[in-house]
């Protein structure tokens, strides 16, 4: 039973200290300019898409009222 037990709490401690290293070591990345552009120039695209997206359903929908009006 006690090896069990110590089996079980330096399988835990290794666990957490894995854990705790990849936290530190990304905590400690910097972000590249680049990084940023990117994901402001991908933001700018989603909502370009997203604007075309709604004109083209308001043409639709206008279309249709007009087309069923005699």
């Amino acid at each position: 039973m006690m090896t069990v037990a110590v089996l079980f709490g330096s399988t835990l401690a290794l666990i957490v200290g894995a854990f705790l290293l990849v936290a530190w070591r990304d905590r400690r990345r910097q972000s590249s300019p680049e990084d940023s552009a990117a994901a402001r120039e991908a933001a700018r695209t989603q909502q370009r898409y997203a604007a075309e997206r709604h004109g083209s359903q308001g043409d639709v929908w206008r279309s249709g009222q007009t087309q069923g009006s005699p």
